[in-house]
């Protein structure tokens, strides 16, 4: 309703996403948006043939995984009071189900509205939305408000993020934060300002070259490597080839000793071999 409402105000690009990584709390179906703006008289600048592809390949790997597929889901008022974004919102369902506290997402949204109304109602993006949804987070988790705070929001106290925002907070709220030890030390606090030649003294060396430094320097050396030891990608053979699919599905099987295929030239013949036929039983 929301791109709609839009359309019909005169704005001419709007944020969609491509099944099955849309709906719940992703954007909306492109191809929904494209099919109700044609509903409105609009005529969407979208070749829609080119696209579906995408969604037959990724749909196909989601099923294949056991991956959840996005479904539509229902209205939400509270979405209007807590404005978590809602790429924060799964990565707080994740967060929180791996520490097996899953059932804890509506408690911390809940959290989330009184947290944003004690530092005086900031804009719900990066970074804003990660300091409040954070902090609620561990207010929940904890079972004290504000037992434990992120130096994040101590900088945000202190006004490092502008005093107007500083000053907006709740009196009582601000100084709980700023009363602990913690908030002393960074109240001494300046930026780093590296110069190019500290960063490639301390994160750089012998043909390093300028975007691995970047990286470095952002992420941390050791992330950095924990990323290239992961190794490229999974590949995955497209949903568009289905032979390709039906011989790795007949690779999986254990019931059968020996398959095999004939369609007209195309002649396929798979053995398992004596030992994982006897490994099986």
């Amino acid at each position: 309703m929301c791109l709609l409402e839009a359309m019909k105000m005169g704005i001419t690009t709007v944020n969609t996403a491509i099944p099955p990584l849309a709906y719940g709390s992703s954007h909306t179906s492109v191809f929904n948006a494209a099919r109700n703006a044609r509903a409105l008289g609009y005529t969407p600048m979208l070749d829609e043939q080119a696209i579906r592809p995408v969604t037959e390949h990724f749909t196909s790997i989601a099923q294949r995984e056991g991956l959840p597929i996005g479904a539509p889901v229902e209205y939400d008022s509270a979405y209007y009071l807590h404005q978590v974004p809602g790429g924060m919102i799964s990565n707080l369902r994740h967060q929180l189900a791996q520490l097996g506290l899953e059932e804890k997402l509506h408690e911390v949204l809940e959290e989330t509205v009184r947290v944003r109304a004690e530092f005086g109602y900031p804009i719900m993006v990066t970074p804003y939305s990660q300091f409040v949804g954070v902090q609620a987070a561990m207010n929940v988790i904890l079972g004290e408000r504000y037992k434990e705070v992120t130096d994040e929001v101590i900088h945000y106290a202190l006004g490092l993020r502008g005093k107007e925002e500083a000053d907006s907070m709740d009196p009582s709220v601000r100084d709980t934060i700023l009363a602990r030890p913690r908030a002393r030390e960074l109240a001494r606090w300046t930026p780093p300002e590296p110069s190019v030649e500290e960063v490639r003294k301390k994160w750089g060396g012998p043909g390093v070259s300028d975007d691995e430094l970047l990286l470095r320097y952002l992420a941390g050396v050791e992330e950095v490597a924990a990323m290239r030891a992961a190794g490229p990608p999974k590949e995955y053979a497209s949903a568009r080839h289905p032979l390709v699919t039906l011989i790795r599905e007949l690779t999986t099987q254990n019931r059968w000793r020996s398959i095999h295929i004939q369609k007209g030239d195309l002649s396929l013949h798979l053995e398992k071999r004596r030992e994982e036929v006897s490994g099986s039983h």
